[in-house]
């Protein structure tokens, strides 16, 4: 059962997903070489403190970070820790906050620094393939029709798709359904409906699709350790266009 938002809920939400783009706003500025990453996960909480929301991700089945902060060929789920940021290092930030018991979430890939070219294309790729599927998320459409066309705007590129972690519906709960995949066949899946909202993150990494998990049980790297990128933004299907719940100032002034 895919859960539909109306009225006041759309509007906690809303509130929930700005709340959550703040932060990533704020933490993205931080990003520097030297700094480590724990320093940056626990700056974030202070974020969400001042905008009096928490973290979506502590606690979250045992996750022990604030936010998840991962680099390089680490494609999700990093752990804040003694890692320093260095030159020329890619950061997924990926912020989820919970206010007045909505969940807002978001995520975006930074450089530290001036990157390798072929970084910056994939990192370009995978932010213009988010916002390329966004438009298919409209009332009467399968959601197979947006996944397909995630998966086919990447590999046109070269990259491959993350397979084993997707997307998902979001709401009252971090989790919810439907599954997003950034993979699928056009005319498949659920029909959306007004009131549905979806959190799209394309995770798409520069050579093989395949993934491991590291011994700390939860950050995923590529398993030939080439750079991944990810990137983000919850939004709700309505009856016309899609409306982006976590669009960020610096998006917005463009």
């Amino acid at each position: 059962m895919i859960p539909i938002k109306t009225g006041k809920d759309i509007e906690k939400m809303r509130d929930a997903c700005r709340a959550a783009s703040s932060v990533l706003e704020k933490t993205c500025e931080l990003v520097r070489p030297g700094i480590s990453t724990k320093e940056i996960d626990l700056a974030a909480a202070d974020f969400m403190a001042d905008l009096k929301c928490k973290s979506a991700f502590l606690g979250y089945r045992g996750f022990p970070g604030h936010i998840c902060i991962s680099l390089n060929e680490e494609v999700v789920h990093g752990i804040g820790g003694p890692r320093k940021i260095q030159y020329g290092d890619i950061v997924k930030l990926d912020i989820g906050v919970v206010l007045d018991g909505w969940v807002g979430d978001t995520a975006t890939t930074v450089p530290a620094g001036i990157i390798d070219e072929k970084i910056q294309r994939l990192l370009q790729v995978t932010e213009e393939t988010l916002n390329m599927a966004i438009p298919y998320v409209t009332a009467g459409r399968r959601l197979g029709d947006m996944c397909a066309a995630i998966e086919e705007a990447v590999v046109v590129n070269g990259y491959n798709v993350v397979r084993e972690f997707v997307g998902h519906g979001v709401g009252r709960k971090l989790h919810e359904e439907p599954q997003v995949p950034n993979f699928g066949r056009p005319g498949s899946g659920p029909k959306l409906k007004a009131g549905m909202v979806l959190a799209i993150e394309p995770m798409v990494n520069m050579g093989t699709a395949s993934v491991q998990i590291l011994s700390d049980g939860w950050t995923v790297v590529t398993s030939d350790r080439k750079p991944s990128a990810h990137f983000e933004h919850t939004v709700l299907v309505t009856k016309a266009e899609p409306e982006i719940l976590t669009w960020r100032e610096a998006k917005k002034s463009k």
